[in-house]
């Protein structure tokens, strides 16, 4: 397969003139083109607008970006990956392919140990069987239980605890060592035991915190590296107490953003970016099962979550995750104001860096799996492919766009 005439993100980030050779499911090459040349398509059937399958993907005057990585999500589509079950997760793949993820985290919540293991059993299933015409579930996020009660946001609070290194291990055991993030709130005790455990192999995260600057510092001078939804379940950010927001600028940590115009004004979104710099911003859906659904009530981890347009919340007014997928997030944080460039590294390079995925998906190089997206000049999904499969688009519902 061959995808001609695009601007395309190249490992730089920077948008060139490229055609990218698809062999298998691999990038296989990368041809310069001069300014204002085309390539002629080549002998077989071109792909139009809806998507439908060919040898050649003709992407004159578009963007050819990476594949997206959504490292926090936890459902859509009317399924949740604490659902423990793989049909419905095949479900959630095949929704978030036709909305421009190719790579995902299944992201579980505070739940009791009994039902984590199995729904990390059903993960680990899942990520080693693969998923075909979807997204690849790639690992697990691991959000909950190790949380400050003070901070749960939508986590049950019966189920949270404070960390425990054997717990834990039982637990990598069951998701058979898949688990790439697991949260942490630092300030807990067993907090910092836990995280110089996991941090040699797993990305540490701190999440649903009470914690200040000095002990957001400590946990990552102890080997955290990223933080979860920032300003989201945590101390606000101030001058006399810059908190978890503070340390993770000291530390040079990843951060998540939630942009789905509802967690962060958008005048936040392009001060995170300016201020951590676009190699470390995170985009994130954190979507629940309401995602690319109508309003109305939904579970959520066992607790019952009311849409109503762009916003999910417990009946209480807290903040559930989002109904917005990760392809809106990047569309959100383009129409706030962040630089395209800077906008797709948040949504591809960046997660896959952080779920320690990145020698296989998030960039577009020679060697890597062929998940990449042809957009549109209206940002609109003109082609998606994944593993060098193309995706047939559903006409019109993958390409609704939400007001912001």
């Amino acid at each position: 397969m061959k995808i001609l005439n695009g601007q395309v993100l190249n490992q730089d980030f920077v948008f060139v003139p490229l055609d990218v050779d698809i062999t298998s499911d691999r990038i296989s090459g990368l041809d310069q083109r001069t300014a204002g040349e085309k390539t002629a398509p080549v002998t077989g059937a071109q792909i139009d607008h809806s998507g439908l399958s060919g040898d050649t993907i003709d992407a004159t005057g578009c963007l050819v970006i990476p594949g997206l990585v959504d490292i926090h999500i936890h459902a859509c589509a009317g399924h949740d990956f604490c659902d423990a079950d793989a049909d419905g997760i095949a479900v959630m793949a095949s929704h978030l392919a036709r909305q421009g993820v190719t790579s995902f985290l299944g992201t579980s919540m505070a739940l009791g140990e009994e039902r984590l293991a199995r729904i990390f059993q059903v993960g680990q299933e899942v990520i080693l069987t693969g998923l075909p015409d979807g997204a690849q579930m790639r690992g697990i996020h691991m959000e909950g239980p190790f949380f400050a009660v003070e901070k749960k946001g939508a986590q049950a609070a019966e189920f949270i605890i404070d960390p425990d290194v054997e717990l834990y291990q039982r637990l990598e055991q069951a998701a058979g060592q898949q688990i790439r993030i697991v949260d942490v709130a630092p300030e807990r005790p067993g907090a910092l035991e836990l995280t110089r455990y996991a941090a040699s192999h797993t990305t540490v995260s701190i999440a649903h915190t009470m914690a200040n600057y000095e002990q957001a510092s400590t946990a990552f001078a102890a080997g955290a590296s990223h933080v979860t939804h920032l300003f989201n379940a945590m101390p606000p950010f101030s001058h006399r107490d810059p908190g978890v927001v503070g340390a993770a600028s000291d530390a040079g940590a990843t951060v998540e953003l939630i942009c789905d115009g509802i967690h962060l004004h958008p005048s936040v979104v392009r001060s995170v970016f300016k201020w951590f710099g676009s190699d470390k911003v995170v985009l994130v859906s954190d979507a629940m099962r309401a995602c690319g659904l109508a309003d109305g009530s939904y579970d959520l981890g066992g607790q019952t979550v009311q849409v109503n347009g762009s916003r999910a919340t417990l009946s209480d007014g807290t903040l559930a995750g989002s109904v917005t997928d990760l392809m809106q997030c990047l569309r959100n944080a383009v129409a706030f104001g962040v630089p395209v460039e800077a906008a797709v590294r948040a949504a591809t390079a960046n997660p896959a860096r952080v779920a320690r995925i990145d020698n296989q998906v998030g960039s577009l190089e020679i060697g890597k799996k062929a998940d990449l997206l042809v957009i549109t000049p209206e940002w609109e999904l003109k082609a998606v492919v994944i593993g060098g499969h193309v995706i047939k688009l559903a006409p019109d519902k993958s390409q609704k766009k939400e007001s912001i």
